[in-house]
């Protein structure tokens, strides 16, 4: 099989429902930067993720996959083989986050995005993570989308940002205070 089609050549893709849509639209922009938030999460997990942060990671990217062809698929499509972003997704992720919050010393100021590298990775996921979340409340606006996919990506975000948090402190990092002038 040949990673090439050449039926994009022109500037138009395949919606996963049938039909095409130029590579500007909207819909493929939203599902676009999931797809950079999905690659995102691979470079954390490259980084050094702890044992349990690498399994909720590959979770995540998984559940990413199907936000991805969710987004790619238009709610009115004949396709009944899309699976759709449900409320188990969001909460699975308000799971973890509870979990993770546990294991975590209170947060009483706002914190620098760094540390260890795979907390640094989430944290620049987390801001990949509300551009995607911009794109879709965008595309919203205009055509109807899962009713979960919000509320997903939405978590996402805190999830990203509490990962980031435990990884520093499975790594032994400091969290950077910002600090007021």
């Amino acid at each position: 099989m040949k990673i090439y089609t050449k039926t994009g050549d022109a500037g138009e893709t395949s919606l996963f429902g049938g039909g095409r849509a130029p590579k500007s639209h909207l819909r493929v922009e939203a599902y676009g930067t999931i797809d950079e938030v999905n690659s995102a999460l691979g470079v954390a997990r490259a980084a050094g993720a702890s044992q349990q942060g690498d399994e909720w990671l590959e979770q995540a990217q998984s559940q990413l996959f199907h936000l991805g062809s969710d987004l790619a698929t238009p709610l009115d499509a004949k396709a009944k083989w899309i699976t759709r972003v449900s409320e188990a997704e969001v909460n699975w992720l308000e799971s973890t986050i509870d979990q993770m919050s546990r294991e975590l010393a209170p947060l009483s100021n706002f914190i620098l995005p760094g540390g260890a590298p795979a907390a640094a990775q989430l944290q620049l996921t987390r801001a990949i993570c509300r551009r995607a979340e911009r794109r879709i409340v965008t595309l919203a606006a205009v055509e109807d989308i899962s009713q979960h996919v919000l509320p997903y990506v939405n978590r996402l975000s805190d999830w990203l940002f509490t990962l980031a948090r435990y990884e520093n402190m499975k790594a032994g990092e400091a969290e950077t205070k910002w600090l007021l002038r």
